[in-house]
C-alpha cells in the first residue's frame, strides 16, 4: 500500500474496528483527568509503590494519567496524529499487541534502567510506540514520505537522548519530560511491529 498524504485524505472517515478503541483511549484519559490529583496519585507509575508495596497496576495505569490538562491535551493531539496517519496499517488485535509490548518495554525499562525515576505519568511514551510501529509499516512500500518521516522521528529521539527535551516541551507539558519514556516506547513499538510484520511475511510465503 502506498502511503501518501493524498491517499490518507481519501481514507474513510470512520472505521469502528480501528476508531472506537482510539475514542475509548481518549475518553479514558479525559475521565481520569476529571478525577484530578487523587487519581493521579493513586495510579501514577511510582517505583517504591511497585517494588515495595507490590502495586503492580501502576506499571500500566501510570501511562494514562497526566500532570494536568495541558499535558493531557498535548498527548491527545499526538493520539489524533497517530490515528490520522496509521489507523489502517494494523488490525485491532495487532494494535493491542503493540500497546501491550510498548507499555511492557517502557515500564520494564524504568524499573531496570532508571532506578532514580521515582514517578512518571503520561501517554507520550505509548504514543511514540504507536508512531514507531506505524512508521515500520510505512517503510514496507519505501515511499519518500516514509523515509522523511522516519528521519524526523529518529532525529527527535536522538536529540532527546543527547541533549534532553526539545525546547519548550517542559512548559507545554506542565512539568519535566522523561525522554527515556519516548525512547523505550519507540523501541517497544518497533519490536512489536517487527514481530507482527515478520509473521505476516511468513504467512504469505506459505
Amino acid at each position: 500500500m502506498h502511503h501518501s498524504l493524498l491517499e490518507l485524505l481519501k481514507r474513510p472517515q470512520f472505521d469502528a474496528s480501528r476508531d472506537l478503541p482510539a475514542i475509548g483511549l481518549a475518553a479514558l484519559t479525559i475521565m481520569l483527568g476529571w478525577m484530578g490529583d487523587a487519581a493521579r496519585q493513586a495510579l501514577r507509575y511510582e517505583r517504591s509503590a511497585i517494588l515495595e508495596q507490590q502495586e503492580w497496576w501502576r506499571a500500566v495505569s501510570g501511562h494514562f494519567v497526566h500532570l494536568g490538562w495541558s499535558h493531557l491535551w498535548l498527548n491527545l493531539a499526538g493520539c489524533l496524529l497517530v490515528w490520522f496517519l496509521f489507523r489502517r496499517d494494523y488490525r485491532l488485535l495487532q494494535w493491542l499487541v503493540i500497546v501491550v509490548v510498548s507499555l511492557g518495554v517502557m515500564s520494564g525499562g524504568f524499573l531496570l534502567l532508571n532506578p532514580r525515576l521515582e514517578w512518571y505519568v503520561g501517554l507520550s511514551g505509548l504514543l511514540h510506540g504507536l508512531f514507531a510501529a506505524g512508521m515500520l509499516s510505512w517503510l514496507q512500500d519505501r515511499s519518500w514520505e516514509s523515509w522523511l518521516m522516519l528521519a524526523i522521528f529518529a532525529a527527535k529521539l536522538a536529540w532527546e537522548q543527547l541533549l534532553g527535551p526539545l525546547p519548550f516541551t517542559d512548559a507545554s507539558a506542565g512539568g519535566p519530560v522523561v525522554v527515556d519514556a519516548h525512547f523505550y516506547g519507540a523501541l517497544g513499538g518497533v519490536l512489536a511491529a517487527a514481530l507482527l510484520l515478520g509473521r505476516a511475511r511468513m504467512k504469505t510465503r506459505v
